[in-house]
């Protein structure tokens, strides 16, 4: 009894050993576990801060180096007024839409030609263009006497200082050579001088309507039906233009030199500007509607191609394919992202271009209304490239989406009888919407913030195109926003207004692209709550 005692004792003394060892055990194994966690939540913590630390350098250097641009804006457009330079751009779009009339004589000429026309009608349209071309002489040799007047009162305002904010100015225009020298006289004498072109500009339009309208009386015999009606609307377009002169000599005499500039024009002329003119020796511009236009235009084409592309090429791959398709497919499409722009752009530039516009003069494409295309770079070439390139952004996001959408929404369908196009159409498809959306929004931003393409590519035309021409406004050249920061940075000066424009279409393109992310990631978060 006291041998089995013994060892009931020792039994028990071991086995509270062993549990009073286990929690030591448990407490050690604990403490390393979380002493590996607080290590794993550094390392990423820390990277988000760095990502969170990067991207406030960067909006505040952007604001940084941008800030000072509308004040500068708005010193340029309030010499602009003051100096008389509005004033003549008045009659210089006057004298711009008389030239713009004589050139559509000139096209309908052309379009004569190709009809056949015999060498007399051809003679006779030669001589009534000539006599209304002719008609625009006075009013050109007037623009170009107060172009200079407005010039030399400018020069005088900048080299006096007597302008407000002249100092901003002047700096800029040290290097640029005086297109008229400063003569003699006060401010103001300068400025009468300038004012009395309206009462020659009067005279003008007055001496532009007779000669005018007794070529409209008698117009030139043409040939076909469709010259007929492209005379026509020229034909509108004179008598227009005739019209509204009248008010433009009111619009001359009502024309202030002291009238106040908004300080919000400095903004809305960067925001809905329709001009880009740097460097210019009459007045530079900085508009962003032309950049953003050609940025857009190639987008929408880019997303309109890869969308399909990329979307469908997942479709396939997760539910269609075969393992050994996949193991083809997959990395090829993926491997596209691999290659670099300026390749692409070169590929553009060399093949692609070319044979776009190879195509277009071929004889059975005469029946698209804008073919032939005569430039190679334009909107159709970089939107094909930056679809190539959006392709394996679409493709992977777009597949991972279908991928994550439960199991059982799959078998559910088959269980009801559906087939797999069904199933896929009509179940995975919608289960994964927000993830299809949210891919193609991170391909938009891949492909509005691509640079090397668009410049090789696009054109580098800085104008709105012409939309009048429906879908041939797509094989227009454009500039794009990534593009003019890449071609004028390099050659502008430090704190210049250039410099701090350039800035702010960093700025507007940052906050662009922060936006499209924003969006696409809440449609993640939306897609992952609601297929759980």
């Amino acid at each position: 009894m006291l041998v089995s005692r013994l060892f009931r004792i020792v039994a028990g003394v071991e086995t509270t050993a062993q549990e009073l060892s286990i929690p030591a055990e448990k407490s050690a194994s604990g403490n390393r576990r979380r002493t590996a966690e607080s290590a794993i939540r550094a390392f990423f913590g820390s990277n988000a801060l760095v990502a969170i630390i990067v991207l406030t350098l960067i909006t505040i250097f952007l604001f940084r180096e941008g800030s000072g641009f509308f004040s500068q804006n708005l010193a340029n457009l309030r010499l602009y007024r003051q100096a008389g330079l509005e004033y003549v751009d008045i009659i210089r779009t006057e004298a711009e839409k008389q030239t713009a009339l004589s050139r559509q004589l000139g096209d309908i000429r052309l379009q004569q030609m190709r009809a056949g026309a015999d060498q007399a009608a051809l003679e006779k349209f030669d001589q009534f263009a000539s006599k209304f071309s002719d008609t625009g002489e006075q009013l050109n040799g007037l623009l170009s006497d107060a172009t200079d007047q407005a010039q030399a009162l400018r020069e005088t305002m900048l080299r006096l200082g007597s302008h407000a904010s002249a100092a901003v100015i002047e700096s800029e225009s040290q290097d640029e050579p005086s297109a008229a020298a400063v003569p003699a006289g006060n401010e103001a004498e300068q400025m009468a001088t300038l004012r009395s072109a309206t009462d020659k500009f009067a005279q003008i339009a007055d001496s532009m309507k007779a000669p005018i309208n007794e070529l409209l009386a008698v117009p030139p015999a043409l040939t076909s039906a469709k010259e007929r009606k492209a005379f026509a609307k020229w034909k509108a377009e004179a008598e227009a233009y005739l019209k509204q002169l009248p008010a433009v000599v009111e619009k001359l005499r009502a024309w202030d030199p002291n009238k106040p500039m908004p300080a919000y024009r400095a903004i809305t002329s960067f925001l809905f500007g329709t001009q880009w003119i740097t460097a210019s020796f009459w007045q530079d511009w900085y508009g962003i509607i032309p950049l953003f236009v050609g940025s857009l235009l190639v987008s929408v084409v880019a997303l309109l191609l890869a969308v399909p592309l990329g979307v469908c090429a997942a479709i396939y791959v997760s539910e269609v394919a075969s393992p050994i398709e996949k193991s083809l497919i997959k990395p090829y499409i993926e491997f596209i992202s691999a290659i670099p722009s300026v390749v692409l752009g070169f590929f553009g530039i060399a093949v692609l271009g070319e044979t776009i516009r190879a195509i277009s003069r071929a004889s059975f494409m005469q029946w698209v209304p804008f073919f032939p295309i005569s430039e190679r770079l334009n909107v159709f070439t970089a939107g094909c490239l930056l679809a190539l390139m959006a392709v394996p952004t679409i493709f992977t996001l777009a597949e991972d989406a279908l991928r994550n959408v439960p199991r059982g929404f799959k078998e559910a369908s088959y269980a009801l009888g559906a087939n797999r196009l069904q199933t896929t159409l009509r179940v995975l498809v919608p289960a994964s919407l927000s993830g299809i959306v949210s891919a193609v929004l991170l391909g938009l931003g891949r492909v509005i913030g691509e640079t090397m393409v668009v410049l090789l590519c696009a054109g580098n035309r800085i104008a709105i195109p012409d939309f009048t021409q429906g879908l041939g406004a797509v094989f227009q050249p454009v500039h794009t926003m990534t593009g003019i920061i890449a071609q004028e940075m390099g050659e502008v000066v430090r704190g210049s207004i250039h410099y701090r424009a350039l800035f702010m279409v960093g700025l507007v393109l940052f906050a662009i692209t922060l936006a499209i992310n924003y969006v696409a990631q809440k449609l993640v978060m939306r897609y992952r709550m609601s297929i759980g």
